[in-house]
């Protein structure tokens, strides 16, 4: 214990003069946003951590914008950090161009994800591999796939509730979205290392926003420990991807083959490090919204009568459709006919988005909304600058899937950032998509369940799931 106390004192030091130096020289000369550093190495990490706990990221952020203004600074995990906020500032983040921001993250995202990570990687290499995934994540695919994504949905959603009265709904989506990731995309059956998979993925994920100290017993250890367990575990599906090199094509379906068979500028394919990367980051990018998404989803259809009543019925629809074709699964087609079902999802992703920010990086000297921004610095973007402002969205905090009725947009563009915007938009937002209206699908026309906590609170660890897991009492439908 004096050994810990210790090394952080002198870590505490070193960060206390480094800071001072590292703050005078990337400062001079230059107008810094308003803001508060905080304390040396921690910054405002704790504050921040512990607001998105308790659900109260934005309360953080409003008192941060009424204080400094709608640009400020700050320090967050380890790194100096300027947080925008508004349409303008959407619009600098994910517009392209030449903003002089790229993907880094602090440190402790990189750190889980990997220095090749997309995030980390610009030029050429990040051209190379982000178009691989685009490629492999395109609507027009994933479209020709609803059938099969169906099977496995419906498929693991039995197997998951068979015979049970009584369930946790985040733990099932949680699960439920991991599998039909792993088999999708990395073509991993369902067994032994699927489940450990998923297990040290769970662990990962909750060092991505911690404190940066890489010592025995911290939440970011554990992390850091949890992915070299998922990197060995990759490592061994590539090695047995390669071995069946030869009858790899363009058209296989799944990322890892479709990583293999890139080639870099000098003819020569990824480092197997750079694939690990990346599939770590595909797993966390497309993992977390979807299942997100549905915990908030069955969360406010547990309390919502109204809404519960137009999503059943537009489902009921789709069950008719189902059975009058000689398909028995759901395509693209039926997809099309939930439409009122997504309209409460985009709402709900304004309302509570799943990733209420997140981070990127000065590559080079900029500046903002008059403002310099030093190369290195971290930007830290934030959805509810526009997602609850009444000049935008009317009554913002007025629960209405109407707004999105309008399929041209009634709003202005840069202010609805779930899936990000422009042409930096998340490429895997059609399969989230789907995946999440194939899912509400078969849980509402099979299942209808009983709210167990009464106003269950989110919490933040760092994304927002109800925080007891949403217990529910659960009954077999007979009706549909």
């Amino acid at each position: 214990m004096e050994d810990l106390s210790l090394m952080i004192l002198v870590l505490t030091l070193i960060s206390l003069f480094s800071g001072y130096f590292i703050k005078f020289k990337t400062s001079l000369g230059k107008k810094l946003p308003p803001g508060s550093f905080g304390i040396p190495l921690i910054g405002e990490s704790i504050s921040f951590i512990r607001a998105q706990i308790q659900d109260g990221s934005d309360e953080w952020i409003r008192s941060r914008i009424l204080k400094y203004g709608p640009v400020f600074k700050t320090s967050l995990m380890g790194s100096k950090t300027v947080v925008i906020t508004g349409q303008a500032g959407n619009r600098f983040v994910f517009g392209g161009g030449d903003t002089g921001i790229g993907g880094n993250q602090v440190a402790t995202v990189a750190r889980i994800l990997g220095k090749h990570s997309i995030f980390e990687i610009s030029g050429f290499r990040h051209k190379l591999v982000r178009s691989a995934i685009t490629n492999f994540l395109k609507p027009e695919n994933i479209q020709r796939i609803v059938g099969e994504i169906d099977l496995l949905v419906k498929d693991q959603i039995f197997k998951e509730l068979d015979g049970k009265d009584v369930v946790q709904l985040v733990p099932l989506v949680k699960r439920l979205t991991f599998k039909v990731t792993c088999s999708l995309f990395f073509g991993l059956p369902e067994g032994k290392d699927q489940d450990t998979l998923f297990e040290d993925f769970t662990i990962a994920i909750k060092g991505l926003w911690a404190i940066p100290l890489n010592l025995l017993g911290t939440q970011f250890y554990k992390a850091v420990q949890a992915r070299g367990r998922i990197a060995k575990l990759l490592t061994k599906l590539i090695k047995e991807k390669k071995n069946k090199a030869t009858k790899m094509t363009p058209q296989n379906n799944d990322i890892i083959s479709a990583l293999l068979l890139l080639i870099d500028e000098v003819g020569k394919p990824l480092q197997e490090q750079e694939i690990v990367d990346n599939l770590i980051t595909v797993i966390v990018a497309s993992h977390d919204t979807t299942s997100i998404l549905l915990s908030l989803l069955l969360r406010h259809l547990s309390t919502d009568s109204k809404i519960f009543s137009e999503v059943l019925q537009e489902q009921k629809e789709v069950v008719k459709a189902v059975e009058g074709s000689e398909r028995k699964v759901i395509t693209w087609n039926e997809i099309q006919m939930m439409k009122h079902t997504w309209r409460v999802a985009q709402e709900l992703m304004r309302m509570t988005p799943p990733a209420f920010g997140n981070f990127k990086c000065a590559w080079r000297d900029t500046n903002f909304d008059g403002y310099d921004i030093p190369k290195g610095w971290k930007v830290f973007w934030v959805a509810s600058g526009t997602h609850m402002d009444s000049n935008i969205f009317e009554d913002p905090n007025r629960f209405d899937p109407s707004r999105f009725e309008n399929s041209t947009k009634s709003f202005p563009p840069y202010t609805y950032i779930a899936f990000g915007a422009g042409p930096r938009i998340c490429p895997g937002a059609e399969f989230a998509r789907i995946e999440v209206l194939l899912t509400i699908h078969h849980l509402l026309t099979k299942y209808s369940w009983t709210q167990m906590i009464k106003d269950e609170p989110l919490r933040r660890e760092p994304l927002p799931y109800p925080a007891m897991g949403l217990p529910v009492k659960l009954h077999q439908r007979n009706d549909i």
